[in-house]
């Protein structure tokens, strides 16, 4: 029993609001139920009246409050912990560490610390930064900026699960001269100063600025200020440097010199603003920048059949990406902590993204991390969200036989209460309505009909709230039952018995993809070259949308035919930093690209739903018992 594990089992206990089994938790995390009954046990016993975790007939349950407060409190100290505690150390030794001392320090072995400077070369991979040894005294080597760098990383590895936990970031980043009180009041006025000057503010990136800012002010505390600067300072340098220098001061009791505010403004530039207004007029995008994103765009949209061809959408998009290639040449990285929800909750506009991301990073030779295309993606839902509202409208029928204008009041109640997601295309008065002719995909009548239906919701003549949450529920559910039907008519045409495969016992997840892969491309409807490129697709972004279903697939379109490989794990499949149960590779064709969507949102909305990826589990043994119980599933 390890208290790295049992740490992983409070952030998915935190994650879930309602009861999960302990199956299901060892299939997350990789062990058996048993050692999950285990991790349990310890983690109660670590809180004083052991209620930390509650269990009941169905499965545990966080007492959130207590468990939140445990995995705060200072008591422990993971495998993660103590190597944040080791890099610190060597961040601020001037002459290095000695091994042995370290080990007593740290209360542990010398080879626990040994396999801990493994851990430390592993996180330096990519940086400006070495270790050097010499007998037992190792020293960390490189200029100021990428020790920096460093810091922030050790902070950003304390965002999870869409968190931004100031005292955590505090306590990663070894911030001891700064106060963590003054985070949140730095990050109120940078934003309001911006606003000031006619820039959009993004807010998640306004903390992360603070977040550089204190360690600028911590590092500058210690006698460590940055000297070295790229070029001479432009006049947004200029003004914003200014604006840094008096929050500095006011909050962090630090006065930052030259170099210091170059940094920190270049980082706002980047990270922070867009233009808006005036400002926008005032940037010029990089005419190759522009014509990337339009060519990145016009094949996204005809890929996935999408309206985002739009000369304001190009512009923004641009401006941001203009950024994003400052941020890489800079190896820094805007954190984004809604990534996770944005990729499970949208996984069509995060694909769309990810297309998007891959054009532009393979013309601009630059590297697209996760939390980057996440941003492109809220770009791209911005786009859309008109669209899809518009998609979604249901009409209505009334029936309210005539009294005065009752008839009125009610359509009246029900267009400003609901807006446009329902829209009023007919009104009956008359006590006998020819009820078999109403054809909306609502009828909401204050007198009983002579068959109910789903789409039937009987209403008093003056509505309450409660009612109106019942034509709303009504509305959800009749969304949900067409979306749910594509999918089944579409998962009966693509899904065959030869490419079922359970149990998947596959090491990670390219060795999964190969393996449902290979009955596909025996069938003749994709090769080789599509494989290789749905494991190059795997490299840019995870699919594994829910903690139970990864979707691979190429961003190419070309199938012969649309099908889908199904593997079931028995317990689960290693997928990047996540385990997954279910692995669908979807190939699809041109000709048929308008299944994409409704197989991707829609497959991935049925396995976000814990109780049916666990009858689906129990139940489909085989092929024919698995696409019984996932059409039951479908049809509720």
């Amino acid at each position: 029993m390890t208290r790295q594990r049992q740490d992983q089992l409070v952030t998915l206990l935190l994650r879930d609001r309602g009861w999960t089994t302990a199956a299901a938790l060892a299939d997350l995390l990789g062990v058996t139920p048993r050692s999950v009954r285990s991790y349990i046990a310890a983690i109660n016993a670590r809180t004083p009246g052991g209620d930390a975790v509650e269990s009941g007939p169905s499965g545990y349950r966080a007492n959130r409050p207590v468990l939140a407060g445990l995995r705060a409190g200072g008591e422990r100290e993971t495998p993660r912990d103590r190597l944040h505690r080791l890099v610190r150390a060597l961040l601020t030794a001037e002459e290095g560490l000695d091994v042995y001392e370290t080990a007593e320090t740290l209360y542990v072995s010398d080879a626990t610390v040994e396999s801990d400077l493994a851990r430390v070369r592993g996180l330096l991979d990519g940086t400006e930064l070495q270790l050097r040894r010499s007998g037992p005294r190792v020293r960390l080597v490189g200029d100021e900026l990428a020790q920096r760098r460093l810091v922030s990383r050790l902070a950003h590895e304390e965002m999870e699960e869409g968190t931004f936990d100031v005292e955590a970031l505090r306590r990663a980043a070894g911030l001891g001269t700064v106060d963590s009180a003054a985070f949140g009041a730095f990050t109120r006025e940078l934003a309001a100063e911006l606003a000031s000057l006619g820039w959009y503010v993004n807010e998640f990136a306004a903390a992360d600025v603070a977040l550089h800012a204190a360690i600028a002010a911590d590092r500058v505390a210690r006698g460590r200020a940055l000297h070295r600067t790229h070029g001479e300072p432009s006049d947004d340098q200029h003004r914003l440097g200014a604006t840094l220098d008096a929050l500095s001061r006011r909050h962090f009791d630090v006065a930052l010199g030259p170099g210091d505010l170059q940094h920190l403004s270049s980082l706002v530039l980047t990270r922070v603003v867009a233009p808006g207004g005036a400002a926008e007029e005032q940037v010029r995008l990089d005419p190759e920048i522009e014509a990337t994103v339009r060519q990145a765009v016009t094949h996204a949209a005809h890929g996935y059949l999408v309206d985002i061809v739009d000369e304001e959408f190009i512009r923004r998009l641009g401006l941001h990406v203009q950024n994003l290639v400052l941020r890489s040449r800079e190896h820094a990285t805007a954190r984004n902590p809604l990534t996770r929800s944005l990729k499970s909750a949208y996984p069509m506009i995060f694909q769309v993204a990810v297309s998007i991301a891959s054009d532009v990073g393979r013309r601009l030779d630059v590297e697209i991390h996760d939390d980057e295309i996440a941003y492109i993606a809220m770009h791209v839902g911005g786009r859309l969200e008109r669209r899809r509202m518009a998609e979604t409208v249901l009409t209505a029928t009334i029936v309210c036989p005539g009294y005065y204008e009752l008839h009125e009041l009610l359509r009246s109640r029900i267009a400003r209460s609901l807006g446009p997601s329902i829209e009023v295309t007919g009104v009956e008065t008359r006590v006998d309505p020819d009820w078999a002719a109403i054809d909306t995909d609502l009828v909401l009548t204050t007198i009983e009909p002579p068959h109910r239906d789903e789409r039937t919701v009987t209403l008093p003549p003056f509505l309450t709230d409660a009612d109106l949450e019942r034509i709303t529920t009504a509305a959800s559910r009749i969304r949900r039952g067409r979306r749910l039907a594509r999918l089944r008519e579409e998962l009966e045409r693509y899904l065959s018995p030869d490419a079922f495969i359970r149990p998947l016992d596959t090491a990670d997840e390219e060795e999964a993809i190969r393996a449902l892969g290979a009955p596909l491309a025996a069938r003749g409807v994709i090769d080789q070259d599509y494989i290789d490129r749905t494991v190059e697709r795997e490299r840019l972004s995870s699919t594994a949308f829910t903690e139970a279903l990864a979707v691979p697939h190429a961003l190419q379109m070309t199938a012969t035919r649309t099908a889908i490989a199904l593997g079931i794990a028995d317990g689960s499949v290693s997928w990047g930093d996540a385990r997954v149960q279910v692995v669908a590779l979807v190939a699809f064709s041109e000709d048929e690209r308008e299944a994409f969507q409704t197989i991707f949102e829609q497959l991935v909305e049925v396995f976000s739903e814990r109780e049916s990826v666990q009858r689906l589990l129990r139940r489909g043994q085989d092929f024919g018992s698995f696409l019984d119980e996932l059409v039951a599933v479908i049809d509720g």
